[in-house]
């Protein structure tokens, strides 16, 4: 489980999804995870299957793993 704070206000978390394979999947889960309240930036990696998460604080896990679900694809936890 990685969960560090970069700057004051802010928390980086890395998720571990599975099922995405090319750079549509990598938006799809980006834009959705995007959507959650407080979060500043989003970055998912198809090839790893890693999903960085910047935010103003802790999200709720089931908050991350709806929006993973409506992409289609699912949450296999924090990397």
């Amino acid at each position: 489980m990685t969960a560090q704070t970069d700057t004051p206000g802010s928390v980086t978390t890395v998720y571990q999804v599975t099922g995405m394979s090319c750079g549509h999947c990598e938006g799809s889960v980006s834009g959705e995870i995007s959507r959650i309240p407080g979060v500043s930036s989003v970055k998912a990696v198809a090839s790893t299957g890693e999903v960085t998460v910047v935010s103003e604080a802790p999200l709720d896990d089931e908050a991350v793993r709806a929006a993973v679900d409506e992409a289609g694809f699912e949450l296999a936890g924090k990397a």
